[in-house]
Parts: structure tokens; sequence; C-alpha cells
């Protein structure tokens, strides 16, 4: 079923009082990292290094590079001594400065979502956690307050300094994307069929109108799909669980045998990504090209996605609707972090 344009006799007046004003961008295209990396990792499998490093090298000429990205050494915690690696994506909700975003300093960018990509050492399954935007959660230097706030106070540095505080793992790369790359990148595929949890028209114009079950999405219909929150009783909820079935299908699309074997298409799609993409400078050329290198993917399966847990929604000391950490669980997680072991996590929640 394409979605098509649902024609509304009225609008959703209600939004949030504690909603920033641009706080609708969407926020899921931040994935598009993760996907960058299965469709290199694939092409591996596909056609080779000299294949993958052809991909890579397209988007490294492409994406910009945030510069002093990371918070002091002295207050992070040591790297997962497995081998598995850790990524920050973070969707901003706006077009900050590329230079200054990751100094330790206020910055005009508010985080709309933030996701950890978690690869195992044996580079078998990746995990994409999603981070509600509205935790209520102890920020370096700043008090408590929600999680996406850090970006702005801090940039990346604040950022990354909060999440693996809260996570008690190390961050080795870290990536923002702008939000109009997923429209792109979706075109870049011809398109993609989503699982939509549930059926919903969009409350933004030009009300695109989904079913509950196959979707087929255009870019512009991704990104309606992707940030839409009104239309839902539990509002974010539903909106990272949308962000999760758009993942998916695009992870089923590039690991497709029909994309990985045109050379083009998926060079497309990595020079369609990483012209809105912002990456750590480690994160570069060689260091893509041995990531790819050392996947072993066995196809979207390996692909695992899930939201951090959370102990439902609140009230802030001074008036604000947040979302509460899960205490309980949170050391389990932070284990299974640090022990390269979130499938047995993720499989008894």
């Amino acid at each position: 079923m394409i979605a098509q344009t649902a024609h509304s006799h009225h609008r959703r007046n209600r939004r949030p009082s504690t909603a920033p004003h641009r706080r609708s961008r969407v926020s899921v295209v931040l994935t598009t990292l993760l996907a960058i990396a299965t469709v290199v990792a694939g092409s591996v499998v596909g056609g080779g290094l000299f294949y993958a490093g052809s991909v890579a090298s397209t988007f490294n000429s492409a994406v910009t590079h945030i510069p002093r990205a990371f918070p002091e050494a002295a207050s992070r915690p040591t790297p997962v001594s497995t081998g598995a690696m850790n990524i920050l994506l973070i969707g901003s909700d706006s077009r900050g400065d590329p230079t200054t975003v990751g100094q330790a300093t206020t910055s005009n960018q508010r985080s709309d979502t933030m996701m950890l990509v978690h690869i195992d050492a044996d580079r078998k399954d990746v995990y994409v956690m999603s981070i509600m935007r509205d935790l209520w959660v102890p920020i370096p230097g700043k008090g408590t307050a929600k999680i996406n706030a850090a970006l702005a106070w801090g940039g990346t540095p604040l950022a990354i300094q909060t999440v693996e505080q809260l996570l008690g793992t190390h961050i080795d790369h870290v990536a923002i994307i702008d939000f109009q790359g997923l429209e792109g990148m979706t075109d870049a595929l011809g398109g993609v069929d989503v699982d939509s949890p549930v059926g919903f028209t969009s409350s933004k114009k030009p009300h695109y109108t989904f079913v509950k079950g196959l979707n087929h999405l255009d870019g512009a219909q991704a990104l309606a799909f992707a940030r839409e929150r009104y239309a839902f009783p539990t509002a974010d909820y539903q909106r990272v669980a949308n962000q999760q079935a758009l993942l998916q299908a695009i992870v089923h699309k590039l690991l497709s045998s029909g994309t990985l074997t045109d050379p083009a298409a998926v060079t497309s799609f990595a020079g369609a990504v990483g012209r809105y993409l912002k990456v750590d400078a480690q994160f570069d050329l060689p260091t893509m090209i041995g990531l790819a290198a050392s996947m072993r993917l066995s196809g979207a399966s390996s692909i695992h996605a899930f939201t951090m847990p959370t102990a439902g929604t609140g009230t802030s000391p001074d008036g604000q609707s947040i979302v509460r950490v899960d205490e309980g669980s949170l050391p389990a997680l932070r284990s299974a972090l640090s022990d390269d072991a979130l499938g047995t996590f993720t499989s008894v929640r």
C-alpha cells in the first residue's frame, strides 16, 4: 500500500506545552550512519574490499568532520575491552555550524533524538538503542535536565559525556545528521517498504496517510512517517517505534541483492547521506574501511533495534513533562554494554 495524501477538514491544534518551537524536526535520519556502515560491510561480501573502499571514499568525501568532538579524557570511561564499538547518533533540530558544535560551549543545536549503536566485538550483530529525548538525567556541570539539552549546552563533548555517564560505557564515535538527509537517502534507494506498527494520518501538511502494515514510501513520505508524534496517544514512544520500523526497512533495502549488486546505487546512496552528516574527525576513511573489513553481518536480521527502558512519564520539579529513567534496569544495561552482551539483555526484556 502506497501512502497517499489525506485531505483533512480539521487540524490538530493541541501542542504539548513543553515542546520546543522547532522540536518536530525529524530525527530518524541520524540512523543513516548505521546504514552506511551496513552498506560498506555488505559490499565486502557482495563485491570485495575495492568496492567497499570506493563506497567509503564517496561517503567520506561528502561528510563534514566535527573538530574537538569529545570531552576531556580524564572524565571518560575506558574503551570497552572486548573490542566492541559504540557510536552515538544524534539527530539535531537545527542546522548548526559544524565548526562549533564539537566545542564544549553553548551551541544552537538541540538533539531531537539520540541512538546508541553498539557493534559487537565479533562484528556479527549491531544493536541500535533509542534514547528518549525527554529522558530526565544528570548533565555534568549543569544539574538534572532532559538529555536533549546536553548538545545545546555544551556541544558534542557534553552530549557524549552525559551519555557515557548515564550508561557507564565509552563512546568511540559520534555523528550528527540533518533531517533533510532522510528524504535524499530514501529517494536514492528508490523508496523503501515500511511495516508500520499502526495506521495514522500525519498532522502536518500534506497529511500523508499510512496504513497498519506495509507502506511503500518515497523520501517525503518517509520524512513525514518519521517525524510524526501528535497523531499518537503515546507521542514520542510511538514515534520511536516508527523510527525503528523505518530503520529496519532501510537496512533491508540496503542489504537486498538488487542494491548491493548495483555499484551506482550504493555509491549514490553514500553520497546522498554524506552531504547531511557530520562525524568526529577520527571516523576517517581508513577507519571506515577497517570497520567494513571486520563486519560479519548475516543480513537485516543482524540489526536489532530497541528503546532504552524507561519508567514512564512524569513532571520535573520545574513543571516540565519528562521521561523517567528505569533505575531498576540500568545496572543490567550497563553490564550488558560493558560485557558486550546486549543480545542477552534484549532477549529478557
